[in-house]
């Protein structure tokens, strides 16, 4: 999911007969995100489509919550991380028109990540009384001070909006993935473990950072 530096462009190529992929800090964040983001989704669904008001309504509800600070924060440290390493540049092979429609969807997709929970939080803020919501465990999260419920309810309608955004990115971004692993096979997928490239005899190299080095196995 996931390609946004300050130092990344749509023309940053990899050397030919170089397979460069993410580093083991930037895949776990990946993956983590994913699971994450997906079980969020089912959450979210169940939440606002087939659980009738009560007890188990609330407590999806507070996972729903929960999952997305946990999002946010993993989207930031990962994109805190990406600043400090830059990513692996795209294959040469990888045409233009393409580098530059997987760096802004992926932008989009991190938007996206950061802007979900937000727009989550300001929906829970305004119907919130206190300055805290609880999460699961009960530890407290910081609502939006100065939240009305018709500011909350606008926000709630924004954050829908951005659900069935980010679903259709998704789908997107995985066919895009498909293709390139299967039809295209210019090496972009294979930057993500644990895609694998088709050559088993490619040289893989973990191209993160300010350092190059060889992929284990």
């Amino acid at each position: 999911m996931a390609t946004l530096s300050a130092t990344t462009t749509a023309r940053d190529t990899a050397s030919p007969g170089i397979l460069r992929r993410y580093s083991n800090v930037a895949v776990t964040l990946h993956w983590t995100i994913v699971v994450l983001l997906l079980t969020q989704v089912a959450l979210g669904f169940a939440f606002a489509e087939f659980l009738p008001r009560g007890p188990a309504r609330s407590e999806v509800l507070t996972w729903h919550k929960t999952l997305g600070a946990m999002i946010l924060l993993l989207t930031l440290i990962r994109l805190g991380y990406r600043l400090l390493n830059p990513p692996p540049p795209y294959p040469a092979e990888m045409p233009e028109w393409r580098r530059t429609a997987a760096l802004w969807s992926h932008r989009l997709l991190y938007f996206l990540l950061i802007a979900l929970p937000l727009t989550g939080l300001i929906a829970v803020s305004g119907r919130t009384e206190g300055w805290f919501t609880p999460l699961i465990g009960g530890l407290p999260l910081p609502v939006v001070p100065g939240i009305d419920r018709g500011t909350g309810e606008m926000s709630g309608e924004v954050h829908e909006f951005l659900v069935w955004t980010t679903i259709t990115l998704l789908v997107l971004h995985i066919g895009a993935a498909i293709y390139e692993q299967f039809i295209a096979r210019c090496g972009v997928a294979y930057r993500m473990p644990p895609l694998q490239p088709r050559r088993r005899d490619a040289d893989v190299v973990i191209g993160q950072g300010g350092r190059t080095r060889r992929a284990a196995g």
